[in-house]
């Protein structure tokens, strides 16, 4: 990759922090996957969460196919930080940002996977739901989680900020590429 193109790229968006990752290191750990299947409404309910985006050790094989990826953050402000509502409603933005990230690698000749923010709500209802594909493979991303990627540990590995205080929310997602 071509970092300071990257960069001149990177820079027209609001992008907090980004860091450029090895993906050997990136574990897929039960303990995420735990929390999705006891805690998240939507486990066993779209194609971006599990089951259906695979077993751990094939969600951890996926990230290591692909040798690189952009791991990064933005920053939404809310009213309310425990105003769920509120708070999910800015994820849209985050969620525009990682899609631009995402066709800059593949305009690069780059092929990108990519993990992004909670669970995807394209559309009305999911097509998991009915037993057939996905309908926007393209445009669906899984969450982070769903391949039990801890964030946190990312963000300590490489010295990001992970809480900004107040009332601010930071999103992170990640495009894998090769």
């Amino acid at each position: 990759m071509n970092i300071e193109k990257f960069e001149e790229f990177i820079s027209q968006y609001p992008i907090f922090e980004y860091r450029v990752l090895d993906t050997a290191g990136i574990t897929a750990e039960n303990r995420v996957r735990l929390v999705c299947e006891q805690e998240c409404v939507r486990y066993n309910s779209t194609w971006a969460c599990p089951p259906a985006v695979g077993t751990l050790k094939e969600c951890e094989e996926r990230i290591h196919s692909y040798p690189k990826g952009v791991f990064f953050s933005s920053v939404a402000e809310v009213s309310d930080v425990m105003n769920m509502e509120e708070m999910l409603s800015t994820r849209l933005a985050h969620e525009e940002l990682t899609t631009a990230v995402d066709q800059y690698l593949r305009s690069e000749g780059y092929e990108t996977f990519t993990l992004s923010t909670e669970s995807c709500d394209i559309c009305k209802e999911c097509a998991y739901k009915y037993g057939k594909p996905c309908i926007h493979p393209d445009r669906m991303h899984p969450c982070l989680e769903s391949h039990g990627v801890v964030v946190s540990e990312i963000v300590e590995a490489e010295q990001m900020e992970y809480n900004l205080g107040g009332n601010t929310i930071l999103w992170f997602s990640m495009v894998l590429f090769r």
